[in-house]
């Protein structure tokens, strides 16, 4: 009777253990579904995207640069995406969030140390019962019950992911800058040409007029003018010398060389600028630009961040594990060991209000990302309508110099024969001539703003591009460590 005593009693001590498990697991569940934090719906602060006012029949490649059918220009910003400094330091940096990556997801596993200590105490009849020899193990490992660990591994990968955007933004920059000083070059270099050519003429014209002052038919003054009008054009002359190595030495060092090595430029000659692209919808826009998608993951990191901020105001649970081999001497080492199992909750009660500010602080960033991305897709907006404003008006302006210089040139040819017969003043002649020269350099340099506005447009409107540096090169792959 006393026996069947005993093992109801056990049985009722076990099923109220197993009720007390029960229990707390349940209680945990509860807690995990009603307390763990629910990620917000994110969009930027745009209410609705609307359509761009111009767009043409051609779609931006994402070498859009390829579009001017530049050989030289083609082989020089391919051979900067690989030489560049700046934009291999900022490769490097984004290798160095992913290993951050790795290093925040370490933290889902457990953790295992290894110790080894050893001591010997004189004289030996002091050292009785104690231990001079151990080996032994600790192992930890926190339960995840609320994400935690796992947010905020998602937010240093978003963190990553805008890192490898800055990197594709750097890529579409640099070959914008790289286009731009090309072009630049060339405008120079065509500048200089004219202005050699013009000396020529001043030149000429000056021998010309002083032929026909011996014969007094021309005054003094009118020799000054023109001589006055021949060193205005070296003084342009020596300014396009000095811009065409300037831009030799920046196109230098884009390239990842040193200035002093130089750059063999052949004959000048600007792009013919093609129609307008396609402009696409607002929307694709938003999806294709690296700097916006930079955004975009800087602004889901900070929603993890937010999450995990609130996640760490919850209990966490951790189980460890110690074993260790103990003798005086190191021959019985092996013969006397022991291990412990632990678990340990540990929830925090008060903090003098430090955890909810770091809820406040997050939530704040938050919004501020928020903020951020919806302001960085408006600029967006902008620069493709200023681009395509700048150059519709840019190829009008074109014309009208071009119409401008055709009335000049027959302007001058009339006064030089009105000039030679005696009908008009060399005043005029000399005018005349001024305002075809600048005319001319002023024509060059507007084919130059146009070159320039176009390759804001395609800047506006390209997407990221292959750079021949990527993740296969490093032996591994972008997906490969986002799906950890």
């Amino acid at each position: 009777m006393g026996k069947n005593k005993i093992e109801g009693y056990n049985l009722n001590v076990k099923n109220r253990q197993s009720f007390t498990v029960l229990f707390l697991f349940s209680f945990l569940g509860l807690l995990y579904f009603n307390c763990s934090p629910r990620y917000s719906n994110i969009s930027p602060p745009i209410d609705e995207f609307q359509e761009f006012k111009s767009s043409g029949d051609s779609l931006v490649s994402n070498k859009w640069w390829e579009a001017f059918n530049d050989d030289k220009l083609n082989i020089l910003i391919d051979s900067a995406m690989q030489s560049n400094l700046n934009l291999a330091a900022t490769w490097q940096q984004f290798l160095s969030t992913r290993a951050s990556v790795r290093s925040q997801a370490s933290n889902k596993w457990p953790s295992i140390e290894a110790s080894a200590q050893t001591a010997r105490t004189l004289p030996e009849p002091d050292f009785v019962g104690g231990e001079n020899t151990q080996l032994g193990f600790l192992s930890s490992y926190e339960l995840d019950l609320w994400g935690r660990i796992g947010t905020a591994v998602n937010a240093e990968k978003f963190r990553s992911e805008a890192s490898y955007f800055d990197y594709q933004t750097l890529s579409l920059s640099l070959s914008a800058e790289i286009a731009t000083t090309w072009y630049q070059l060339q405008a120079a270099k065509r500048q200089l040409q004219i202005t050699e050519d013009q000396i020529k003429t001043n030149e000429a014209i000056i021998k010309l007029i002083r032929s026909r002052f011996v014969g007094g038919q021309i005054r003094a003054v009118d020799i000054l003018r023109q001589a006055q009008l021949l060193e205005n054009t070296k003084e342009q002359k020596i300014i396009f010398e000095t811009n065409i190595q300037l831009l030799k030495n920046q196109l230098a060092v884009l390239l990842g060389k040193q200035p002093q090595e130089g750059i063999v430029l052949e004959e000048a000659s600007m792009p013919t600028v093609p129609k307008l692209p396609k402009t696409g919808l607002p929307l694709e826009l938003v999806r294709r630009r690296p700097d916006l998608k930079q955004s975009f993951a800087t602004l889901l990191a900070a929603d993890r961040d937010m999450a995990t901020a609130v996640q760490s105001k919850y209990p966490r649970i951790t189980l460890s594990g110690r074993g260790q081999l103990r003798s005086n001497n190191f021959d019985n080492l092996f013969d006397n060991w022991a291990y412990s199992l632990a678990g340990n909750i540990l929830a925090p009660l008060f903090y003098g209000g430090q955890l909810k500010a770091e809820v406040d602080r997050a939530t704040a960033v938050k919004k501020q990302r928020l903020y951020e991305y919806g302001q960085a897709t408006l600029v967006a907006f902008r620069e493709v309508e200023d681009a395509l404003t700048q150059d519709m008006k840019q190829a009008e302006r074109l014309d009208n110099i071009a119409r401008q210089l055709e009335l000049a040139e027959k302007s001058n040819k009339q006064l030089r024969v009105e000039f030679l017969n005696g009908f008009s003043p060399y005043l005029d002649v000399l005018l005349g001539l001024d305002q075809e020269q600048q005319l001319r350099r002023d024509y060059v340099a507007a084919q130059l703003q146009h070159v320039q506005i176009r390759i804001t447009l395609y800047r506006a409107l390209a997407g990221g591009f292959d750079t021949g540096r990527n993740l296969d090169d490093q032996k591994s792959k972008l997906d490969e460590f986002y799906e950890q």
